[in-house]
């Protein structure tokens, strides 16, 4: 069982390309944080995910707080905020604007990316795109507490093949006018972001915590692939300490420490991750759903749904259903 590839799946990952921005020094763009424009961009998305690529040239990108210094982005280098922050990138540290949010709509007369040219006019530019990543936070996605509040990743020091390659080839395709081109660009950002994912999941230092780094560890991970393998299995602490070959207490230990909730948590918030997207069904009863992801009674599930979600199941679907009646809607124009 790939796991990181199981909860991506999960959480419905949905890429979008938005902006292809061609900026002269001296410039700065002010980006809002993404629950402010969610519903003119991703209105479908319980959360939305931020980044920028760099094509050419290089910039300062920072969180809107200053609560990280400013990361140079070099050509070929993807920021990432997990989190949805409100962010800046720039041509110089420190530099700060105003975020223009009529920019942020979802076009029906055109296709995305828009061109913007930015700046002030002089010969140092830099190219970049800006795109987003929508996903379930709830009831359970353990990838994003997992992540830093701001992400580079660098282009490979070997000169090997990267997904900014293949952003460029799409973006030359957009622009002879060719269909598709928005689509491509919309799964390239998720190929970009699973591949961001795996080069931090190498990178963590040994001594880390977190769910990623216990995907890396034999124990752990062992663990982490037989809930994601077989939810519905009858899971014990005992069981799982001995598939993985450690005594029930070292296991518990060593799960928690690196995942940070215990096995038993963790199955049942993966449990109701997955109960939650069954409660979308119009034909799955809230029994059905509970039964599908391993609960024996509709009131034991209901008990869990509540004590992990904190809201019935049926509240949950009721709210749910509100949200995709509403996406059915015809798209909006600018916010």
């Amino acid at each position: 069982m790939d796991v990181l590839s199981d909860v991506l799946r999960a959480v419905r990952l949905t890429g979008a390309i938005y902006f292809d921005v061609d900026a002269s020094s001296p410039w700065v763009g002010e980006s809002p944080g993404t629950a402010d424009i969610a519903a003119a961009i991703m209105p479908d998305a319980e959360h939305i995910i931020s980044f920028h690529a760099v094509m050419s040239g290089s910039c300062w990108a920072a969180l809107g707080d200053d609560s990280v210094p400013p990361v140079l982005v070099n050509a070929g280098d993807v920021v990432v905020f997990p989190g949805g922050v409100p962010n800046v990138l720039s041509s110089s540290p420190g530099a700060r604007g105003e975020p223009n949010m009529a920019m942020y709509y979802r076009p029906i007369d055109e296709s995305l990316p828009f061109a913007v040219i930015h700046g002030g006019g002089r010969d140092e530019r830099t190219r970049f795109i800006c795109g987003y990543l929508g996903c379930d936070a709830r009831p359970f996605n353990p990838l994003l507490a997992a992540l830093p509040a701001i992400l580079c990743a660098r282009k490979p020091a070997d000169g090997s093949s990267w997904v900014i390659d293949l952003f460029r080839l799409a973006l030359a395709e957009g622009g002879s006018g060719r269909e598709g081109c928005e689509t491509i660009l919309a799964k390239l950002s998720e190929l970009m972001f699973v591949e961001i994912i795996r080069r931090h999941l190498e990178t963590l230092p040994d001594d880390s915590r977190g769910w990623l780094s216990g995907l890396r560890d034999p124990h752990v991970g062992e663990a982490l692939r037989l809930i994601h393998a077989r939810p519905r299995e009858e899971w014990t602490l005992d069981r799982l300490a001995r598939k993985v070959g450690l005594s029930r207490t070292a296991f518990a230990s060593r799960f928690t420490h690196y995942v940070e909730v215990s096995p038993m948590h963790y199955l049942a918030r993966w449990r109701l991750q997955l109960a939650g997207r069954l409660l979308e069904r119009p034909e799955m009863s809230i029994a059905q759903a509970g039964a599908e992801v391993g609960y024996e009674s509709e009131a034991a599930f209901n008990r869990a749904f509540k004590k992990f979600v904190g809201i019935p199941p049926g509240t949950w679907r009721k709210g749910r259903s509100a949200l995709l009646e509403a996406q059915r809607l015809p798209a909006g124009t600018v916010q």
